[in-house]
Parts: C-alpha cells; structure tokens; sequence
C-alpha cells in the first residue's frame, strides 16, 4: 500500500510540475507565436525571412548541441546527484565552474562563427538560393548578428537546470516569455526604426534576438540567487563533477548531432525550392513545436530531475512507474493536437499568419508542411520524456543510435520523395524518422530496465485511440459544416 501510495504522490508531482511548465510554456508559445505572426505580416514568406531562417540556423543548431540539449542533460544529471549526496559547497562550486567553463568555451566558438559566417552559409544553401543578388550576403550578416545568442542562452539552460532540480520549475520555464518578449518588442521596433537610417528591416529582428536572450538569462537570476547560490569566479578543468558532465556530454553531443545535421540537410534541400520554402516549412515547425512544446518538453522537464533521483538512489520500480505514466500523459496530450493539427492545419495558418505580406500561397505551402509535421507528434512527445531516462541510467549510447537511425531514415526518405512531394517531404521526413527513432528507443528501454508495464500504456492507448477517432471525426464534420462544397478555407 505504502508503494502505491508513493506511486501516485510521485505521478502527481511530475503531473503538477508539468501543468506549472506548461502554464510557463504555453505563455511563452503565445509570445513566439505573435513574433511570428509579426514576421509574417513584415517580411511574408520570401528573400528576407528565408535569409533570416537559414542564418538562426546556424546559432540555434549550436544551441540545441552544446547548450539547451546535450549540457542541459548532463549537466543535470551531475548536478542532481551533487545535491542528493554532496554538500550544499561542493554543489554550488560546481556550478559555478560549469558557468565560467561553459561561458569562455561558447564565448570562443561564438567569435570563431562570427568570423566564417559567409562560410558557413555557403555550406548551407545550394545555387538556386545563392542566385538572389545580396542574399548571401545579407543572411551571412544576418548569422554574425545572431552568433552570441548561443553563449546567452547555453547559460540560460545551466541556470534552469540548477532552479529545476531544487524544485523551480515556474520561473525557468517562463524566461523564454522574456526571450520571445525582447524579441518581439525589440526586434520589431528596430525593424520599423532601422530602415530610416538605410539598414534593411530584418536586421532588426536579428539584433531583437539578442536583446531576448538577455532578457531570458537575466530574469533566472533573482530566483538563482533564492536558492542559495553565490557564484564565484572559478574555473578548475581537474574537478571531477566538470569532467563527468562533459564525459556525459560527448556522447550526447554526438547523438544530437545526427538530429541536427537533419536540420542542416533539409535546409539545404529547401534552399534548392522555390523560394519560400524555407519561411513555410519554418511557420509550420513553429506552430507545431506548440503542442511539442505544451507536451511534450513540460512533461521531460518536470520528469527528468525525478528519475534522476530514482537513478542515483537505485530505486528502479518506481523509476519504471515514474515513465509509463509520463508517456502515458504525453500520449494522451499529443495524439489529440496532432489530429486537430492534421484536420485543421488550413484554417489555423489562414488565421494566424495570412495578413499583411503573407498570401494565399503561403497559407497552402504552411498547412501542407503541417499537416506532415503534426504526424509525428507523437514521437516527438514521447522522445522528449525517453531520452532523459537513458541518460539518468547511464546509458547515453542508446540515443546516440537512434539519432543515427534518425539521420539514415530521413535523408533516404528525402532522397525517395522529393521529387513528387516537394517541401512536403522534408516535413514527413521528420515525422517519419522521429517514429523510427521512438520504435527503436522504446525497445532498448524496454530491456535496459528489464521490462516495465505494458498494460497501462496499451490500455492508455486503446482510450486515447477511441476519443481522439470521435474527435477526428467531429473535426470531419465541423470542416465540412464550416467549408462547404464550392467554399475554400481561403475565404473564411
């Protein structure tokens, strides 16, 4: 009785952290939202915003490789252990070695990507985007501007981790409101002021990006700082909790770098469409990175401190408990949004996006892509909660090889369908790949952990198939209510 009661305390805690993220998370989606939806209305969907998709290519992959993704969990990991075992001297000093370590390291790397920017976008488009006069140029500008974004916000992920794993999950979880904020307020201001003094609108909206990641560090530190922390300037290569975050850091860096040479791949086929494609696919990833974001990073994030403690106290039946209800809240989450994402994908985008310089056609191109995203939702949910899990065992290798699975089965899935299926199959490359990858990850969980119940996660999915088939077809029907023959979603 005693176990399941800790059982649902444990179930109910993540549930409550989740909810707390994703109040956090959907304030933030909104923000980013009506930032794009300001992109949209300033720059459509062509020369400039194409340029400026493909020049936060280049800092943002960095981001998710050294800081949000792969120092994010380890350094997690580590520092929950730290807290469970060490004293409260030894847990900060590691901290602030990891923040002095990791600031001069991407402090270098950023003024490295400053200098090869033209480089590095030359290695990213193919001839058919390059044969716009000035648009390398201005994307390569635009890539210089942005680069410092990765130190700001790989500092912002360390001092997330440290409020999540003594329990804050509000505060970390809402600081990318103040990124999407500054980046809202002060790129679209610059972007109205700058072409006064001859510099090109979009400009402003690279400079608002840094002006974000500013704020999103900056508004952590009050609560940081509550903890108990005090950082010092300190930085020693020989200490044993820096090494063991950065020896759980190879091979994670190596596993999401398939997963962000994805990125890279796909934006190099896009480069070779018709121009806007790169803004559709980019609109649409934004807009299913909503529910993605709702779901699926709310649940990781209140789950990951959890069965890292489970981990490190060798507690592995409530860690099995722990993750079959996680996926189980994503599931039920995630397979509804995708349906309504699938059905509704016109509606929505001629909503939000189709005012000011964005059309007709870029409406239809950012619903197709949609609709092909939404599809793997699923798997991005449950990948999200997955990965954690692997790492707080020990057992980074696992993702590493999904990531490779990954990479294999979208650019094949590319290469077979690009022809018919245009910028829609570098949508469903990823849905595709993502399932793969969520296949393969749950079968070495599953034996990694000796086996964890079935039955709650079948008989989850048997309910959440049910409900969400009448919701599908509820769906049906209001689109067809709602869209009559002879009456497009155009006109709505």
């Amino acid at each position: 009785m005693p176990k399941t009661s800790d059982h649902h305390t444990t179930t109910a805690t993540i549930a409550g952290s989740a909810a707390v993220v994703s109040v956090a998370v959907l304030c933030s989606r909104v923000l980013g939202l009506v930032r794009e939806q300001a992109f949209a209305i300033l720059f459509g969907a062509g020369y400039a915003f194409d340029a400026f998709v493909v020049a936060f290519r280049i800092p943002n992959l960095l981001r998710d490789l050294f800081g949000e993704g792969a120092l994010s969990a380890a350094f997690v990991a580590v520092f929950a252990g730290y807290n469970a075992t060490r004293g409260e001297r030894e847990t900060w000093k590691l901290a602030s070695n990891v923040l002095v370590f990791f600031g001069v390291f991407l402090s270098i790397l950023t003024l490295v990507g400053i200098m090869a920017s033209e480089q590095l976008v030359g290695l990213l488009v193919q001839e058919e985007f390059a044969r716009a006069p000035g648009k390398v140029e201005l994307t390569a500008r635009l890539t210089a501007i942005m680069f410092p974004f990765l130190v700001l916000v790989s500092l912002s992920a360390v001092v997330m981790g440290i409020l999540n794993t003594k329990g804050r999950f509000f505060v970390p979880a809402l600081s990318s409101s103040f990124f999407n904020l500054g980046s809202l307020v002060g790129g679209v201001g610059l972007a109205l002021l700058l072409p006064r003094f001859g510099q090109p609108a979009i400009v402003g909206m690279a400079i608002g990006i840094l002006l974000g990641g500013v704020l999103q560090l900056a508004c952590q530190l009050p609560a940081l700082f509550r903890t108990g922390f005090r950082f010092t300037f300190h930085l020693d290569l020989r200490d044993p909790g820096l090494r063991r975050i950065l020896v759980l850091m190879l091979p994670a860096v190596v596993g999401l770098a398939p997963l962000q040479l994805n990125i890279l791949i796909n934006t190099y086929f896009a480069s070779s469409l018709a121009e806007g494609t790169l803004s559709w696919l980019n609109y649409a990833f934004r807009l299913f990175w909503l529910p993605v974001g709702l779901f699926g990073v709310a649940l990781s994030v209140a789950t990951m401190p959890v069965v890292s403690r489970f981990a490190a106290e060798r507690d592995f039946p409530r860690l099995k408990e722990t993750y079959v209800s996680s996926l189980n809240m994503a599931f039920c989450l995630s397979i509804p949004a995708a349906i309504g994402l699938v059905l509704l994908a016109r509606p929505i985008i001629r909503i939000i996006f189709q005012h000011g310089r964005f059309d007709t056609l870029a409406t239809i191109g950012t619903a197709e892509a949609l609709s092909c995203y939404a599809v793997g939702l699923f798997a991005y949910a449950a990948v999200k909660i997955m990965v954690p899990v692997f790492y707080a065992l020990d057992r980074p290798r696992y993702p590493v090889m999904g990531s490779f699975l990954t990479m294999a089965v979208n650019l094949l899935f590319i290469l077979a369908t690009i022809e018919w299926l245009r910028h829609q199959a570098l949508a469903l490359s990823i849905s595709v790949a993502m399932t793969a990858n969520f296949i393969f990850l749950s079968v070495m969980l599953y034996r990694t952990v000796g086996g964890y119940p079935l039955v709650p996660v079948f008989k989850g999915l048997g309910k959440i198939g049910l409900a969400s088939l009448l919701m599908a077809l509820w769906l049906f029907a209001l689109r067809q209510w709602l869209f009559p023959a002879g009456l497009t979603e155009d006109r709505l």
